[in-house]
């Protein structure tokens, strides 16, 4: 899985950089990352849509045995989905990235947007590392189909805003 996207240090993105440091001022500057940020946007959004609804299916109760409701306090797919993070940068190496930060997943959590994307979830029942469950999942689902999807219409973007940005340099 791929744990981040990023469009950075492009020959364009590095020149054009320059350019805005000598040239443009800060409110120039200011404006292509708050563009360049809303070109990531989509790709943000979809990838958070993505994990809110992507099925896991478990293997189902076995004969005999208990069940009940979770006891964690936070929406499982919720949580996931606010780990996903949009960053930019304008200095040295200027760009976009949608990454996966794991600091805002519970410590217990801490692979599992991996393994969803893989396609196969194994976790203790309730804490009770005696007794594992797999759920699974659509593989090559999540993370990697969205980005592949996504990408490209995010660099088409960030090109066009070049593009922009280059023309009221000159």
């Amino acid at each position: 899985m791929v744990r981040s996207v990023q469009i950075l240090g492009t020959g364009q993105l590095v020149t054009l950089s320059r350019r805005l440091r000598t040239a443009g001022g800060p409110r120039l500057r200011r404006n292509t990352a708050r563009r360049i940020r809303r070109a990531a946007e989509p790709l943000h959004r979809d990838l958070q849509q993505a994990i809110r609804t992507q099925p896991l299916a478990s293997e189902g109760r076995k004969p005999g045995k208990r069940g009940g409701r979770s006891p964690t306090t936070r929406p499982f797919r919720a949580m996931l989905a606010r780990g996903v993070r949009i960053s930019v940068r304008s200095g040295a190496s200027p760009g976009a990235r949608v990454w996966m930060d794991w600091t805002r997943l519970e410590p217990k959590a801490n692979g599992v947007p991996q393994q969803i994307d893989e396609g196969r979830l194994r976790h203790p029942v309730f804490d009770n590392r005696k007794r594992w469950a797999t759920q699974w999942a659509r593989p090559a689902g999540w993370w990697t189909r969205t980005v592949r999807d996504g990408t490209p219409r995010m660099r088409a973007e960030i090109e066009r805003v070049l593009d922009d940005v280059r023309r009221d340099l000159e």
